[in-house]
């Protein structure tokens, strides 16, 4: 128990890290909090229209999930490679050096279900991608790739997994709910489209 609690409190704080925030402000973009949607995120950073640090972001917060999911693993257990990947993305969207306002999680739940059981991260990018080219709608994407990681993992994974997935994908939805909103209202931004 002591080791899955390590396990989640070095996720946590990996995951607080806000690249999307730390990068824009080193470009010399200001605060990203205060373009667009407001959010940490590569979606937001995109719509600076700076694509590198867009990528760049998308990057650091996948990897960010991952490594700590990895780390915990090899160190300690396949569950605690769950706890590590779930409390990354909690971090991210809850940092405490934001006053607990981050992120949605997404791009940090793709890089944790990756690093936990590949073939369900795969799986899971690959919906992200087929419906952001068909539909160009980054949060309609999310929402999908979300909803179908917990049935990817009932497939490809164990318990564990499958229970981490369905959490994140509670979590995501809360985290969307105003995306989601738009997305009925049919008022949600393409992919690009600056907002606000």
């Amino acid at each position: 128990m002591t080791e899955l609690v390590l396990a989640a409190a070095f996720g946590y704080l990996l995951g607080s890290i806000p690249f999307g925030l730390v990068l824009t402000r080193a470009a010399g973009l200001g605060d990203i909090r205060s373009i667009g949607s407001g959010n940490i995120g590569a979606t937001n950073v995109l719509r600076t229209g700076n694509k590198g640090l867009a990528a760049a972001t998308l990057v650091l917060d996948s990897g960010k999930g991952a490594f700590a999911a990895l780390l915990a693993g090899w160190l300690v257990s396949p569950d605690a490679a769950a706890a590590a990947g779930l409390f990354a993305v909690i971090g991210h969207n809850f940092p405490v050096w934001l006053n607990f306002k981050g992120g949605k999680g997404v791009a940090t739940t793709l890089g944790v279900l990756l690093a936990v059981s590949w073939p369900v991260g795969v799986a899971a990018c690959l919906t992200w991608v087929a419906v952001a080219a068909i539909a160009r709608i980054s949060s309609l994407s999310a929402l999908l790739a979300l909803l179908l990681a917990p049935v990817y993992a009932g497939f490809w994974a164990g318990r564990s997994v499958v229970a981490m997935a369905a959490i994140l994908a509670i979590l995501g939805f809360a985290r969307h709910s105003a995306n989601i909103r738009r997305l009925l209202d049919g008022t949600e931004p393409k992919i690009g489209q600056k907002k606000g």
